[in-house]
Order: C-alpha cells, then structure tokens, then sequence
C-alpha cells in the first residue's frame, strides 16, 4: 500500500498514537532533567542522592509495569488512556506543588510509570496488534511523538526557565496532559478493530502459536535479550539525566547542547523509518543483532570529545541506534511470540527497560560522586554494548530457526 494511502486511511489511530507517544515525555528521563540543576538545588541534593531518589522511583515504576502492563491485553485503549493522562497530569502537579525532597520517588514514580511506562506501552502495543503487514510503519509514524518530544520540549523548556520558574513549567504540562484527553477520545471514537486478536497465521510467534507470558519467561531468548533491553534505556537515561553534568564538564553552555537535540532527533527519524521499512520486508531477526552497534561509538564519542562539533557526532550515533530501538524491539516481540498475549510480555520487556532506566542515572550519579568521571564511565559503557549486541546475535539467531521452521510449514 502506497504510503499516502496508507496514512490517509489511518490517520485517527496512527494520530492517537503519535499523541500518546508525545505526551509521554513529561515522565522521560530527557524531560525530568531538564530541571535537575533546580530540583538539586531547591532541595539540596548530590547527584548520587538525586539519582538514587529517580533510581528509587523509577524501579517501583518498573515493578508496577508488570501488572499494570497486562491491562492492554483486557482493556481498549480509549478506555486506559485517558486514565493515565490525569494520572500524568496529578504527578506534574505534585513535582510543581511539592515541598519536601522525602516525597521526591512518589512523584518521580508517578511520572515514569504513567509517561515512560504506560503511555508508551498504550502506544506500542496498540500499532503492534492493530497492524500485521503494514507494523514496521505503523510502529515508526507512532514513534514520531518520542522524536518531537525529544527534538522540541527540551529546547523550549530550557529557554523558559531563563523567564519561568521551574514548578510553573510543570503546571503547563499538567495542563497539557488534561486538555489532549478529549483529543485523544476524538481520534479514537471509533477504535480500530484489532487485526492480530484473531488467530491467524501472520499473527501467530515461534512454533504456529500464541506464546503466553510465562511461556516467554521459560525461553531462552527473552534472556538473551535482557542486556539488550537494559542498555539503551540505562545508558541513554543515564546521559540525558546527566546533560547539565556532562555541559558542564565538556565547557559548554546547556542551552547549547540541547540545542544539539533537534539533530539528534532528525537522525533518530531517518532511523526509525529506514528500520521500520525493512522490517516488514526482511523481518526483525536480520536487523536487530546490529541496532546497538551505533552506541558503543557513540558514547566512545562523547568519552574523548573536546568541542561541540565532537558531541554532535556522537548525538548522531546514540540517534541511529534511538530511531530503530523505537521499532525493532516492539516488532520482535508480536513476530516471535504471536499477539494474542502481546500487552503481557511486551510488559515484562517494559518494565525491564523501566528498570534500566532507573539503574542507569542511580549508578552513574554514584559513580560521580565516588570520584569516576562521566568520561570513564563512558568508556565502559561502550564496552558493555559490545557485549549486548552479541548476546542479542547469539539468542536471535537460536530462535530464528524456530521462526523459519513455522513461517515454511
């Protein structure tokens, strides 16, 4: 289908998923640290305190990911969503209108586990099972709400603060969180049947069947694929946390490596649009063993640069890796294990992203205050994406011969 065509005839839904997606930057990592120079001060934090407090929050998020993720599989989205939009709304208005620094993990769990968690797991599952054939799209046009987010907020947040105060800001996106639930019910008021619920062969994992959760869990893959999950979600959050650290150490103005984002997410959607093309013409198994090489350059990039130009082309690395992880991964889930029980297991693979991205700020702002620099810590990451990538080359490649032994059957 001619890709004009294909929009034309989807736009309510592909719409409601470019809005979830969007309005899930209010609980990622690139949004919440925008304001930690504010939040650090205002309540006399460390960094290692202020990234044990968002490693606190973030992994009770993560813990709650593995019930509340199921609820996609029970549950339509013009039902959910709209629930967890006011509950992203109440938490921005708890981090503007709280006084005291104990309560910091509840209001960093409520952001990540209704915008980084649910919100982005509405978006996702909803593309993966209402699209078979035309998935890789679906899942790329959905994603373009993660890029603006990142691309725009950061910039015009950062900008605001110069004339703003910081808990005002997070009024403004409380409000915009309220207002987009009619929206959202508007796009949605008639809600696309679900292609994948019936039990054909396109939908259908490894083996001609629907894998259950704990099917998945006694697998193989799912655990060669862990350190793949951890990663991005570990070492990305843990660089946007850090982003008025790692200015600070590289002897640039904040405002200007934010300014750098806009790149970084254009590169991100060429990726993500070249990954989801060809995932529906050669399938994720070929393609994901490779998506996590851009990022061992990246962070040896951003490790020994010395100027803007520099950082800038380790932005472009960390986007080509961004853009396909924004595809790849939810598409290998309904490819190998089937979509009838996809919200369940696409829930685990949340919450163990969830909970990289509470390890990684926690343990690098440990790091920092234990004297390892950002820079060696870099290093090291790069390292440990080498070893991610060849887990995921081992584990895809066992399971591959499984795919193929049902898809020639």
């Amino acid at each position: 289908m001619p890709i004009l065509v294909f929009l034309r005839d989807n736009a309510p839904w592909l719409s409601a998923g470019v809005l979830l997606t969007f309005l899930s930057s209010f609980g990622q990592t690139y949004f919440i640290a925008i304001f930690a120079g504010e939040i650090r001060e205002t309540f006399a934090l460390s960094h290692g305190e202020w990234g044990g407090i968002y490693m606190l929050g973030t992994s009770a998020s993560a813990i709650a990911m593995v019930w509340a993720g199921g609820l996609t599989d029970q549950f339509r989205v013009r039902r959910l969503a709209p629930v967890v939009l006011m509950m992203m709304s109440a938490a921005c208005l708890f981090m503007a209108l709280n006084p005291v620094w104990w309560l910091l993990p509840l209001v960093i769990f409520i952001l990540r586990f209704s915008g980084q968690g649910m919100l982005s797991h509405l978006a996702v599952v909803a593309m993966a099972r209402w699209f078979v054939a035309a998935r890789g799209k679906a899942l790329s046009i959905a994603s373009l709400g993660f890029a603006m987010g990142e691309a725009f907020l950061p910039l015009i947040f950062v900008s605001l603060l110069v004339v703003a105060d910081w808990r005002m800001l997070w009024v403004a996106a409380g409000i915009a969180s309220v207002i987009s639930v009619p929206l959202l019910m508007l796009l949605l008021r008639r809600e696309r049947t679900p292609q994948s619920w019936a039990q054909t062969s396109q939908s259908l994992g490894m083996g001609d069947r629907h894998w259950t959760r704990d099917e998945a869990l006694r697998h193989f893959l799912f655990w060669f694929m862990v350190p793949a999950l951890l990663g991005p979600s570990a070492f990305n959050t843990a660089f946007f946390f850090h982003q008025v650290h790692f200015a600070t150490i590289k002897s640039i103005a904040h405002v200007e490596l934010v300014a750098m984002f806009p790149i970084y997410t254009a590169v991100g959607i060429v990726a993500m649009v070249l990954s989801g093309w060809s995932l529906d013409r050669v399938g994720t198994a070929r393609l994901l063993p490779f998506a996590q090489l851009p990022m061992v350059v990246a962070f040896l990039v951003f490790a020994f640069a010395e100027g803007p130009g520099m950082i800038l082309l380790g932005f472009v690395f960390l986007g080509l890796t961004t853009g396909a992880n924004s595809t790849l991964p939810n598409a290998f889930w309904a490819e190998f294990y089937g979509t009838a029980h996809l919200g369940s297991i696409k829930a685990l693979a949340a919450a163990v992203m969830v909970l990289g991205s509470a390890i990684g700020p926690g343990l690098t702002g440990l790091g920092i205050d234990l004297g390892l620099g950002l820079e060696t810590q870099y290093m090291m990451v790069a390292g440990y994406f080498v070893f991610a990538s060849g887990m995921t080359m081992i584990g895809v490649t066992r399971a591959r011969r499984l795919l193929a032994l049902s898809l020639s059957s």
